[in-house]
C-alpha cells in the first residue's frame, strides 16, 4: 500500500527504505521486479536502502555506506557484495 501512495503523485523519484524488510522471499522478489519494471518502463529513479545483498543485486548501482562514509560505489556484478 505504501508503494501505491508513493506512486499516486507520479513523482520521477521514489525513495524506498527497506521496502522488502518484512516480506518473505517470494514477495520480496515480486516487489523488486515491480520496482525495476517501474524504472525501465516509466523512467522512475528509485533510491532504495537495504541491508540485504540479494535485494541490492536488483539494482544497477550500489553505494555501500559504513559508519556514515561511502566505502564503495559500483555495479552489483562487480563482486564484493557481502553482508
Amino acid at each position: 500500500m505504501a508503494i501505491a501512495r508513493a506512486l499516486v503523485n507520479e513523482s520521477p523519484l521514489l525513495l524506498a527504505d527497506e521496502p522488502t524488510g518484512n516480506l518473505d522471499t517470494k514477495t520480496s522478489v515480486e516487489i523488486m521486479e515491480f520496482l525495476t519494471g517501474l524504472n525501465r518502463t516509466a523512467g522512475i529513479t528509485i533510491v532504495l536502502v537495504t541491508h540485504e545483498p540479494d535485494i541490492a543485486r536488483f539494482s544497477r548501482r550500489v553505494i555501500m555506506v559504513r559508519d556514515g562514509l561511502v566505502v564503495s560505489d559500483r555495479h552489483p556484478d562487480e563482486g564484493g557484495m557481502h553482508e
